[in-house]
């Protein structure tokens, strides 16, 4: 009777996360991975705890509640397991220049972005087409070096070879944070996707998380490096 019950939950959780991934949006499936694998453990250490054994119950509960954000802490607790309760889902960093403001999904990777001013304003950049985002380089070239270095880093995500077809050469890196006035604290918190309030081992977190993602060599935007970088600094007092 235990297998056969063991049986039934297997194959509910097969095609619970089987839906799951068909329905899922590919920007949402590793999150919902994760939830879907918290709840398979949850449910496994509660089947072992209704048959007394334990042994198989705790750990799985603790894994449990780890994937699924809750991990245990405090005195005399066991933690969060790497990647788990310190890390809030769905967290997201902005940074805004004149022309530009630009979201990066700190779970995906992702970047998307907003037009504010000129011919595209309102405009996300996912909505504009290869020579729409080039039309939108030129007019920021003269304007705004700061969202040429974001609209740069975005080609090279949806168009890697843009700069050959358009004969262009990319901006210098030395553009990087020039220009811009001193960055506020709120700013900074927005950056690294944080709270106020956050600690300081939340805040060198998010900063090597973001910097995993958008280091230059790693085809992120030198830009958004800077600002990351000048906004740990300013939160940590460095």
């Amino acid at each position: 009777m235990q297998y056969f019950l063991l049986a039934i939950l297997v194959i509910f959780i097969v095609a619970f996360g089987l839906r799951a991934f068909l329905n899922a949006n590919p920007k949402d499936l590793a999150r919902t991975l994760r939830k879907l694998a918290g709840i398979g453990a949850l449910m496994l250490a509660a089947f072992f705890a209704v048959t007394g054994r334990f042994i198989f119950a705790v750990p799985l509960g603790i894994l449990a509640m780890s994937l699924l954000g809750r991990g245990i802490a405090g005195p005399g607790g066991f933690g969060s397991f790497p990647g788990g309760a310190n890390k809030s889902a769905g967290q997201r960093s902005r940074v805004r220049t004149q022309n530009v403001e630009m979201e990066l999904d700190h779970d995906t990777g992702d970047m998307e972005g907003t037009v504010l001013n000129g011919k595209f304003a309102s405009r996300p950049l996912s909505s504009l087409d290869e020579a729409e985002l080039l039309a939108l380089l030129g007019e920021c070239r003269t304007s705004d070096p700061q969202a040429v270095q974001l609209i740069e880093a975005y080609l090279d995500r949806r168009f890697p070879d843009w700069h050959d077809r358009a004969g262009q050469s990319r901006t210098s890196d030395q553009a990087a944070g020039q220009g811009d006035g001193p960055m506020s604290v709120d700013e900074a918190y927005e950056i690294l996707g944080l709270e106020r309030g956050a600690s300081k081992s939340d805040i060198r977190r998010a900063h090597r998380t973001l910097m995993k993602k958008m280091h230059p060599d790693h085809g992120g935007s030198t830009y958004f490096a800077a600002k990351i970088n000048q906004a740990k600094d300013l939160l940590l007092g460095s």
